[in-house]
């Protein structure tokens, strides 16, 4: 079957994209708030010495410094408004998610329609308030504890520095909530993929000057680029499979009126977890990495100087705990988003049955038993997509932005924008069949 985004280079008419003023309306409204976001990024907090503050950056780049920067757009490294980001705003919508499956008041919340999500949503912007404010008076204390980061330390710098980056990620979660309702694509997955690919000219620009400088081969450069060509292939390839489960619907008869029967599939995706499992994986990983690092930097000989070089990139124990942490949270966010036992009473309540399985608990069963299984394969993908640009990164110094975390967001979020690209020209071609069929009746 072909997918959104083949379809839409197929159907694409340019003199229906000009007529669609629905969808440029969108367009421009999201290019509009990527904009202000974009400009964010440049805002300094007040009180830094820009360039101490690249000093101590450009020693931090392998920890998680460098991977907040990729998501930050760049706004790390420049410690700017935005430097938080949109991070806290997503880690509070997963723990109210995961929250949503085990609390039952939460569990019947979501039960409950528009009204129940409006509360949800609610409880997750306070969280957002709680995580941002821990994590910005935790930079500040780190800025004023840095030596000379800090022109002017004292009380003021942490209360202001702490409601400025709580502010801007209260300000980006809006931004977000507006491109999902009046833009296109899902906000704040944008939000990170512009900060992303923003970023990746500099990126590029860096890897060829090591090339220029000899510190990185003519070959080594060539086949960085080849892999990520291959690799954004495997990755669209992999997103797009799906395994797909037949459901039959039986006879029916409402009324005088007899319905013969259907037949149906229940899609279930390779990957179900997305690229939650990588980001999981990675910030807790390179969190106790960080803490080593900087116990090393400062001459420690304990137990986290020895951590330090056994846990950085590319060594073995490294690798093993990433890739195991990458497969743990792939069952695991696969298993709360994903309810076999739902899925299988709905289909009994409408009739519809597995051929060769009962109903009810036996479709569950076989449910839960068709995604685990394709799930050791997801896992697996997910697995292999992160660990072989690592090792590039570890071996040539090449930045985050060619990390498989990274390629798969940028992926993940084309093809998701894409295919709401194309059901907006889809919609707008209906309502010209409409409009023209309501004229061929009026003359009539």
């Amino acid at each position: 079957m072909a997918s959104a985004a083949e379809q839409l280079a197929a159907n694409l008419n340019f003199s229906a994209l000009a007529k669609a003023d629905e969808l440029k309306k969108r367009i421009w409204f999201t290019l509009g708030a990527l904009l202000v976001y974009r400009l964010g990024t440049y805002i300094p907090i007040p009180g830094i010495d820009p360039q101490a503050l690249a000093d101590v950056f450009k020693g931090q780049q392998g920890g998680i410094l460098g991977l907040f920067n990729m998501f930050s757009g760049g706004a790390v490294g420049r410690l700017a408004i935005f430097a938080l980001n949109i991070m806290p705003y997503i880690s509070a919508s997963i723990i109210i998610q995961l929250l949503t499956s085990v609390v039952p008041s939460l569990e019947a919340l979501k039960k409950e329609g528009e009204s129940g999500r409006k509360v949800i949503n609610q409880y997750t912007r306070w969280l957002t308030v709680v995580l941002a404010t821990f994590q910005a008076y935790g930079i500040a204390v780190g800025l004023q504890a840095s030596g000379n980061l800090v022109t002017d330390p004292g009380v003021f710098f942490i209360v202001s520095t702490t409601i400025t980056l709580v502010g801007g990620t209260m300000f980006l979660m809006w931004i977000g909530e507006q491109i999902t309702a009046r833009g296109i694509g899902n906000g704040s997955s944008l939000i990170i993929f512009a900060g992303i690919v923003a970023e990746l000219p500099s990126a590029i620009a860096g890897t060829l000057e090591l090339g220029r400088k000899g510190a990185i081969s003519t070959f080594v450069i060539l086949f960085v680029i080849v892999m990520a060509f291959a690799v954004t292939a495997f990755i669209v390839y992999m997103e797009r499979a799906q395994r797909r489960l037949l459901i039959n619907y039986p006879k029916r008869q409402v009324g005088n009126r007899v319905y013969e029967g259907q037949t149906s599939f229940l899609p279930l995706k390779l990957n179900t977890a997305g690229v939650i499992p990588p980001i999981f994986a990675s910030s807790l990983l390179l969190l106790p990495t960080t803490i080593a690092g900087f116990s090393a930097q400062a001459g420690g000989t304990g137990f986290l100087a020895t951590m330090s070089a056994y846990l950085a990139h590319g060594r073995p124990l490294f690798m093993a705990l990433y890739a195991a942490l990458i497969i743990f949270f792939a069952f695991f966010y696969t298993a709360i988003v994903f309810n076999p036992v739902e899925t299988a009473d709905n289909m009994k309540k409408h009739g519809g049955f597995i051929p060769g399985i009962r109903p009810g608990e036996r479709t569950a069963d076989y449910i839960d038993h068709v995604l685990t299984r394709i799930t050791v394969i997801g896992a697996a993908y997910l697995t292999i997509i992160c660990l072989l640009p690592e090792l590039l990164i570890s071996q040539f110094a090449l930045p985050f932005y060619f990390g498989g975390t990274s390629l798969l967001i940028v992926v993940s979020v084309t093809m998701d924008t894409v295919s709401q690209v194309h059901g907006h020209l889809l919609a707008h071609q209906y309502e010209g069949l409409v409009k023209k069929a309501k004229l061929r009746g009026k003359r009539r």
